[in-house]
């Protein structure tokens, strides 16, 4: 397969294809990619979500009503714990658009947060400033936009943005990386026409046990949860879940969505949905209950 390597939005890609991908592809995923991060990134000083955070106002976006609804099913299901207003907790702690990576004093996100924000399917307005944070399920988003720019080009597609993959027409096994040694893997998981993405507090750490998968209710990084792991047919539902998975409520989400799932603990304990048919290599592995209904 032909391999093609790009830097975009801080994280390494690589997108394989059975062949290699046209000059004219590659402009339609640079520009879905500039234009995700131009209006979604809030590490750009000319953002619609900068502008949001500064004027209050509208961001039109067609991403708007998509994001922003998971955004209310996560929330929902972890009892506010996933929130996109936590970009505040995230500056406060110095994870901020300068990257200054210098704690102060922790800052929980705004509860009401559905009070402060409406949207529709193309645009989220905010009478006031208010600093937007996507990450909890942004990238996963934008793999999913990256395979729909690419959706043209024949035969096999495999899109991985730093981990986060979606895989169309070919069978891929995918180590499940240690989050605490990644010249290590913990299981192995194969995917097929689908999407896996991950998340874990070795990435984007700082300081003193900082990284960036904060609880919103506290301002706090988690710590009962070390790495997760979500398979689902999109990205952005991978993505969502394996955010969710770091608290309470997210196997129940889960399984309301149809996806499986591995996480480990931060004490070493490694667990599964009741459906998942990853490959484990750490003894002790559990599969979780299957949620009541």
């Amino acid at each position: 397969m032909a391999i093609w390597q790009f830097d975009a939005i801080g994280t390494r890609w690589e997108i394989e294809t059975a062949a290699e991908v046209t000059s004219d592809a590659r402009a339609l995923v640079s520009a879905e990619i500039e234009r995700f991060d131009r209006e979604w990134s809030r590490f750009r000083a000319d953002s619609g979500v900068t502008r949001l955070g500064t004027e209050g106002g509208a961001l039109v976006s067609a991403d708007a009503g998509t994001m922003l609804d998971a955004y209310r099913e996560l929330s929902r299901a972890t009892g506010g714990a996933v929130n996109p207003l936590v970009a505040q907790s995230l500056d406060a702690l110095g994870y901020d658009a300068d990257y200054s990576l210098t704690a102060g004093v922790p800052r929980p996100a705004p509860e009401a947060w559905q009070e402060r924000i409406s949207w529709t399917a193309h645009a989220v307005q905010a009478p006031a400033p208010v600093l937007l944070d996507v990450g909890a399920l942004g990238k996963g988003r934008l793999v999913d936009l990256v395979a729909a720019a690419l959706a043209s080009v024949p035969g096999a597609l495999v899109v991985d943005a730093g981990g986060d993959m979606r895989v169309r027409g070919v069978q891929t096994r995918v180590a499940l990386e240690h989050p605490y040694d990644a010249t290590k893997a913990i299981g192995v998981v194969t995917l097929t026409d689908g999407a896996l993405c991950a998340s874990a507090i070795n990435r984007r750490a700082w300081g003193d046990g900082l990284h960036h998968v904060l609880d919103a209710r506290t301002g706090m990084p988690v710590r009962t949860w070390a790495a997760t792991w979500a398979l689902a047919p999109d990205a952005m539902t991978a993505d969502a879940v394996a955010t969710a998975l770091f608290f309470d409520g997210g196997p129940e989400l889960a399984a309301e969505w149809d996806v499986e799932w591995v996480r480990m603990s931060t004490d070493g304990r490694v667990q599964r949905s009741p459906g998942c048919d990853a490959e484990l290599f750490l003894a002790g592995a559990t599969r979780a209950p299957a949620p009541s209904n």
